[in-house]
């Protein structure tokens, strides 16, 4: 069985993503890693070969900065580093910049990944996922955070990024037919000093929004404030072990009173139901479990 991993960055440096440290978290899984280099303004490059790999394969883009369809550059730029996997591999793992896997799921991924190998009625592997916000030691847990995605593929080329590269479908334009498995992505995208999360936001908005929206919308100072969040939990596990350093080194401080809860209407009466039908009405499914 052979595994490829593959990922996309840009302004790594600028705005503080942690892709050293999501390659790293994959990487003894995968037999060859594609990182696709956007075009940067700082030492991204020179970031990503500190991980020093035989296994890593860099390719150059050139993203398009004027497209402003939701995120579609994104997706446009996956699609790049999907199709530069050596064509022999049976598997294909994504992750994104700002995410992770802890090593404690290697075991039971690969497990999946030979499992359902031969099974071509699977086309990928879905993935739990943990978003973390304002620091490493609280997640969101409002339901306006996905709750899964497909992180792994089969090196299928009729398989494409989706919208704004959060998952994946077939072509001409089908859900992917997944196995749900018993591990979780960890994104860190929302984990940041509050300047270099303001920045990011900005960086980031310009692949939505035209300029006068984002001034009026984003750009109202100089750090971010991340006490203006619905919902919060305490995390209670371990980060990954490649992480340990980053997490070492945070130079900022949020404290949450997690016992403030500011469900919209909407989700109050969604978990209402939830709770009496365990079925979680208008989720976000871009895929069928079979």
């Amino acid at each position: 069985m052979k595994v490829s991993g593959f990922t996309i960055v840009r302004n790594a440096v600028q705005y503080d993503y942690p892709i050293v440290e999501a390659v790293n978290s994959i990487l003894p899984l995968c037999d060859e890693f594609v990182i696709a280099i956007g075009r940067s303004d700082d030492a991204t490059e020179e970031l990503v070969q500190k991980i020093n790999s035989p296994k890593i394969k860099i390719i150059h883009t050139v993203w398009d900065d004027n497209l402003r369809e939701g995120g579609r550059t994104f997706a446009l730029e996956t699609d790049k580093a999907f199709q530069a996997i050596s064509p022999d591999s049976d598997w294909a793992f994504y992750i994104q910049a700002d995410e992770a896997v802890h090593e404690k799921y290697h075991g039971t991924i690969r497990e999946a990944m030979g499992k359902y190998k031969n099974d071509f009625a699977v086309d990928g592997l879905l993935f739990n996922y943990q978003h973390f916000y304002g620091s490493y030691d609280y997640v969101g847990e409002s339901w306006r955070w996905y709750r899964r995605e497909i992180r792994i593929v089969r090196n299928n080329k009729n398989i494409f990024s989706y919208k704004d590269a959060q998952g994946f479908r077939k072509k001409p334009n089908e859900k992917l037919q997944v196995k749900l498995i018993d591990a979780c992505i960890y994104h860190y995208g929302w984990v940041k000093d509050p300047r270099t999360m303001q920045a990011k936001r900005h960086g980031w908005a310009q692949f939505y929004f035209e300029e006068e929206w984002i001034q009026n919308n984003i750009l109202r100072g100089e750090a971010f404030d991340y006490g203006n969040v619905d919902a919060l939990a305490l995390f209670k596990g371990t980060h990954p072990q490649v992480l340990q350093a980053r997490i070492e080194q945070k130079n900022w401080k949020f404290d949450h009173d997690i016992s403030i809860k500011k469900y919209s209407l909407k989700e109050k009466i969604k978990r209402f139901i939830y709770f009496f039908t365990g079925y979680r009405i208008g989720e976000y499914k871009n895929y069928k479990i079979i």
